[in-house]
C-alpha cells in the first residue's frame, strides 16, 4: 500500500444543495472523519466555484497527482450536476487529457459513486426508465476509455429519497472503506483490455469554450 501520507485520490464532489443533501454530506463527513482522508485530495466544486468560474490549471494539477479520480455526485436527468458537467467540458483538454500529446490521465482510475431518486427496479426495460443504469452511465464510461483511465464499476445507492440512515450510513462506510483499501479491492477490475486504447479522430473532438461563452452569469 503507498504512503498513507500521500494524497493519491482525488474525489470531485459536486451536490448543487449540499446543505439539503442527506447521502452526499454523510458521505463526506464519513471520509472527513475516516484514515483515508489523510490521502484523499477532497474538492467540493460548487463551494470552489460559485460563479462557474473554474480555476482549469488548478484542478490539471489535482488530477495529475492522483492516482485515483473519484467523482462523488448525484445523478441529475441521467447524468451529472451541471458543475460537474462544465469541469469536464473546460479541464479535459485536447492535448493535455486526451489526443495527440494528451496523455496526463493515462492508467490512472475513475470511479463514480453516486445515487439516484429511482429504485434499482425503475432501471430496465420493465421499469420507467427503460434503460439500465449502466446505458445511461455509458457517457462516463467513455470519457474515461478516451483519456486513457481504467473505469471501475460504479458505487451507486438507489432511491436515495427513501434510503434509511442505516442504508446511507453503510453506502457510506463502502466508500472509505474502498477508499482506504484502494487500489488493492479494484486492482483486478482496472485491468485495461488488450488493445483497448484508440486515437480520436480530430473531427469527433469537442471544442474548447469558457464559462463566458455558455452565458453562465456572473
Amino acid at each position: 500500500m503507498p504512503d498513507s501520507t500521500a494524497r493519491d485520490i482525488l474525489v470531485l464532489a459536486a451536490h448543487p444543495d449540499l446543505a439539503r443533501s442527506h447521502v452526499t454530506r454523510t458521505m463526506l463527513a464519513a471520509l472527513r472523519a475516516s484514515p483515508a482522508a489523510a490521502r484523499v485530495e477532497l474538492r467540493d466544486l460548487y463551494r470552489l466555484y460559485p460563479d462557474f468560474h473554474l480555476h482549469v490549471e488548478a484542478e490539471q494539477r489535482a488530477l495529475q497527482a492522483a492516482r485515483l479520480v473519484v467523482m462523488l455526485h448525484p445523478i441529475y436527468w441521467y447524468s451529472m450536476p451541471a458543475l460537474q458537467k462544465l469541469w469536464l467540458d473546460e479541464v479535459l483538454r485536447l492535448g493535455w487529457a486526451y489526443g495527440p500529446g494528451g496523455t496526463a490521465l493515462q492508467g490512472k482510475d475513475f470511479w463514480l459513486v453516486a445515487s439516484t431518486g429511482g429504485g434499482l427496479d425503475s432501471y430496465g426495460p420493465g421499469g420507467h426508465n427503460h434503460h439500465t443504469l449502466d446505458e445511461f452511465l455509458l457517457p462516463y464510461q467513455q470519457s474515461a476509455k478516451t483519456c486513457g483511465m481504467h473505469y471501475l464499476p460504479p458505487q451507486v445507492l438507489h432511491a436515495a429519497h427513501r434510503a434509511s440512515d442505516a442504508d446511507i450510513d453503510a453506502h457510506a462506510a463502502l466508500f472509505v472503506k474502498r477508499l482506504a483499501k484502494y487500489p488493492e479491492w479494484c486492482q483486478a477490475l482496472a485491468a485495461p483490455e488488450a488493445g483497448d486504447e484508440e486515437a480520436v479522430p480530430l473531427d469527433e473532438r469537442p471544442p474548447m469554450f469558457s464559462a463566458l461563452d455558455v452565458g453562465v452569469a456572473e
